[in-house]
């Protein structure tokens, strides 16, 4: 079975293409859609999440496996089983995207996403390698023990990740009636952008059925364009400030509670700014 960080490896030419192909097209248009630092930046990020991963998963895949011993049941590669694994695993994480917005210490990785003023197909790179400490792979352990074999839950994993990559644009709207399945990018640009009416909408990976069974989903107004980025005051196209300027807060912020509840509330809460500071999406 192929691993989690090669699957997304061996996507990257076609990633790149679309990367190329979008930038000269909007180029040629006269469209500010693209810079090279930002686009640099979301490169070196990318790279710094691979890496990452790949070190964490020396650690949790002897975790995964030793669970696995402890499953419920015995799930065989099958097509039926593959499937249910496809919309088991995308229902976590819309969970576990979902509790990224709402829990400050998931925020503090997954800030380093949103934090971009632009919207592009290189912006599916801006990724932090903190989501292993962040706890990401949490979400996945329900799959483990249900049955499935961990190595094919993270493959399933990065297939769901690698469909994310083609949401990620200015370009395209709805899909027709695919947009009432699946997340496409309206739905995305929607979760991308820092309107008051926008944030917090739209946790779909690849189906946007959580979000309208679950209260979460928001279309895309043509009065109300997207202004892109995180509500606090923030840009940066050096990748270490990008995924490490929000635990420097958090972490100031939780030593500097009075209490052990006030600690746990700065750091297992909804995300909150400094007092001087707007409020985070």
């Amino acid at each position: 079975m192929v691993p989690v960080e090669v699957i997304l490896i061996l996507l990257s030419p076609v990633f790149f293409l679309f990367i190329g192909y979008e930038w000269y097209h909007s180029a040629r248009r006269k469209l500010a859609i693209y810079q090279w630092r930002d686009s640099l930046a979301n490169m070196v990020l990318a790279a710094m999440h691979q890496a990452g991963d790949a070190l964490s998963l020396l650690l949790l895949l002897p975790l995964f496996y030793w669970l696995h011993q402890f499953a419920w049941l015995d799930l065989p590669f099958t097509a039926l089983n593959l499937l249910l694994l496809f919309v088991l695993q995308d229902f976590l994480y819309y969970w576990f995207h979902r509790a990224s917005h709402r829990v400050r210490w998931l925020w503090a990785s997954h800030v380093a996403h949103h934090s971009s003023r632009l919207m592009n197909f290189s912006t599916a790179f801006r990724q932090s390698l903190t989501y292993p400490l962040s706890g990401m792979w949490l979400f996945w352990l329900p799959l483990v023990l249900l049955g499935f074999d961990p190595k094919l839950v993270l493959a399933v994993v990065a297939i769901n990740l690698g469909f994310q990559f083609f949401v990620h644009t200015r370009w395209g709207k709805h899909w027709g009636w695919l947009g009432y399945v699946l997340n496409t990018p309206a739905w995305h640009r929607v979760h991308h952008a820092c309107n008051d009416e926008y944030i917090d909408k739209n946790f779909a990976g690849v189906l946007v059925i959580w979000d309208r069974l679950f209260g979460s989903f928001e279309p895309e107004h043509a009065a109300i364009p997207c202004r892109f980025g995180i509500t606090e005051d923030f840009e940066s196209v050096n990748p270490l400030t990008i995924t490490f300027h929000e635990w420097r807060r958090m972490l100031s912020a939780a030593r500097d509670a009075k209490g052990v509840r006030a600690k746990i509330q700065v750091l297992f809460g909804p995300p909150r700014p400094d007092p001087q500071q707007e409020s985070l999406s």
